[in-house]
């Protein structure tokens, strides 16, 4: 049994391919379309995941949307009723659910000719998040919690899972939302593009919260857990936000009321120089989002009084609180996914829908990220063989090590040098973190990596941290903590006396953005990084993303366009190394 799910029309549009209950392949669909964030029908990605199978459309017998437009019917009248809503708002949210219910005309003239004979099922947007955490985590049961912007007039979802049934007990509806506080303040910090809340988490470590009782104005806290925004900060629940959703970069309007430049001063514009003023309302804007979010799940914990979470939405991606549940709430074991994000509900609705008609128990835990596509070393040869004119013009050359300890000793004696790899492998990452299959590696010794990285490659801001990549056995000797992060997707303090020997890689604040790596599921990386671990003492790789401003990459052409336009010193292309002569 071939199930389809999709994300589709909304921004990070995705697919994934779940066949017999376990995943097979998952791809976004900006990595294809080489546009962040790409919003539309994922038409590439799910042409990716059917290939990877060598199946046509015909083979598939469930397709799994991740929003069901009836969901929320009667909240959803009353707030219309209410004449609340101004009715450019109204006419957008129709025009978006007409495009997300025309998916089988999509899918049909995506494959013409193809005969699509799979049955559509429509999940909603919340229970979508929650499955795509629950059902491919270790978990038999669980807390699970769904915390985003907006997803069917639904911002927050919380209940108990077990088994094959996820059970929601509560919600929070629109117009008030985490997601949208944040992605608010994020536009009022001079970062207007969608997906920039990761600048406003990084900015925060630099400054104190020393606005946090503004903040506090903004956004208030009842005893069950929920919150509420004061609205007359924000302008999402009355005007039409221009949401941007169709095959393009997402785009969304100005999110916050004037009001709020009354409270907190002028606005940033893009453009302008970041000052200490900036960094206390960003370290504010995280602060008074913790406080939200630790007491919705404390409350959700002293319910249920279990110590397992699943958690999932966009806001599962603010790695920095996900870092301290463990201390802030009695939560002992988290699993949030690679993609906790909307690109993870195309997983979460095929998952849905196969604990929805499966025959049989099929065990699948999501233990690693790479599920997309794969090059052999033939088809890299040929490239850097029909390239050599380029290469060579570039003053490049390649060479073929095919013994993998040679290889990680050929790029190991780089790194040494303080030179910059780009490390090419295997199958590419589902989710937006670089986890060593795409990834840029470096010393993590090195003091000045954030200059030589900008100044080479990145291009990027200078607050934003660099990833540590570290074999898992070493995590409690270097961390404050002794935790699996397969996915990059927890922050933890660095051991005090062990941040000195990695400065590359340790926040302003002494923390990291951790990535475990294990033998069995990235045997390459791990093995890169234990013989760096040899030589120094340290079994840590810097590893940031394998881009230049754009997507990551995708294709061994992508991979080697960048580093011929970069100042990227080694590149290596599975089994492949080039190199400047």
């Amino acid at each position: 049994m071939y199930i389809l799910g999709v994300n589709s029309f909304h921004g990070d549009s995705s697919a994934c391919l779940v066949k017999d209950g376990r995943l097979v392949a998952a791809a976004e669909e900006e990595r294809f379309r080489r546009l962040k964030h790409w919003a539309g029908f994922p038409a590439e990605a799910i042409r990716y995941c059917l290939t990877s199978e060598k199946i046509g459309l015909g083979a598939v017998t469930h397709v799994a949307v991740n929003s069901d437009g009836l969901a929320g019917f009667w909240p959803k009248l009353r707030y219309v009723i209410s004449g609340v809503a101004g009715l450019p708002l109204l006419v957008e949210k129709i025009k978006i659910r007409q495009r997300r219910q025309g998916l089988r005309e999509r899918l049909q003239n995506t494959f013409p000719g193809e005969e699509l004979r799979a049955k559509i099922h429509r999940v909603e947007h919340h229970l979508a998040h929650m499955a795509s955490s629950f059902y491919v985590s270790p978990f038999d049961e669980a807390v699970t919690v769904s915390v985003d912007g907006f997803g069917d007039f639904t911002s927050t979802c919380w209940g108990i899972a077990n088994g094959r049934h996820i059970h929601i007990d509560g919600r929070v509806r629109f117009p008030h939302s985490l997601g949208v506080f944040y992605q608010a303040m994020t536009q009022y910090l001079g970062f207007p593009h969608y997906g920039d809340e990761y600048k406003v988490m990084g900015l925060a470590s630099y400054g104190k919260p020393t606005y946090l009782d503004h903040m506090r104005e903004l956004i208030s806290l009842n005893g069950d857990g929920t919150f509420l925004l004061n609205l007359r900060y924000f302008r999402h629940q009355t005007h039409e936000i221009g949401y941007q959703w169709v095959d393009q970069e997402p785009r969304v309007s100005r999110l916050y009321s004037e009001e709020l430049t009354s409270l907190l001063g002028p606005a940033r514009r893009e453009k302008d120089a970041i000052g200490g003023r900036h960094e206390a309302i960003a370290s504010s804007v995280q602060a008074a989002y913790e406080e939200a979010f630790f007491n919705l799940l404390n409350c959700v914990q002293s319910k249920y009084a279990l110590r397992r979470l699943a958690l999932a939405g966009g806001c599962a991606m603010n790695s920095v609180a996900n870092g301290k549940i463990k201390s802030k709430t009695q939560f002992q074991d988290i699993y949030v996914q690679s993609a906790a994000g909307d690109a993870g509900g195309a997983i979460g609705a095929a998952f849905a829908v196969w604990h929805r008609v499966k025959e049989k128990d099929v065990p699948f835990v999501m233990d690693h990220a790479y599920w997309g596509p794969v090059f052999s070393d033939e088809y890299i040869n040929e490239l850097l063989e029909q390239g050599n004119n380029r290469l060579s013009a570039e003053r490049c050359g390649f060479e073929i090590i095919e013994c993998e300890d040679r290889l990680c000793h050929r790029v190991l004696e780089s790194i040494l040098e303080g030179k910059v790899v780009g490390w090419f492998q295997g199958r590419m990452e589902w989710g937006p973190r670089a986890l060593g299959n795409r990834s840029i590696l470096c010393d993590p010794r090195r003091s000045d990596i954030k200059e030589l990285l900008n100044k080479k490659i990145k291009r990027r801001e200078s607050f934003r941290p660099f990833a540590p990549s570290i074999v898992r056995e070493a995590v409690k000797d270097w961390f404050e903590v002794d935790d699996d992060v397969p996915f990059m997707m927890k922050v933890y303090p660095v051991r005090a006396e062990k941040r000195a020997q990695i400065p590359a890689v340790t926040h302003v604040d002494g923390s990291g953005r951790l990535q475990t790596v294990d033998k069995h599921t990235n045997p390459r990386f791990y093995r890169l990084i234990e013989l760096f671990a040899v030589k120094t003492g340290i079994p840590i790789l810097l590893n940031t993303s394998f881009n230049e401003n754009e997507p990551i990459v995708c294709t061994p052409e992508e991979a080697l366009d960048c580093f011929l336009r970069t100042k990227m010193d080694m590149l290596v292309l599975g089994n492949h190394v080039v190199f400047r002569t």
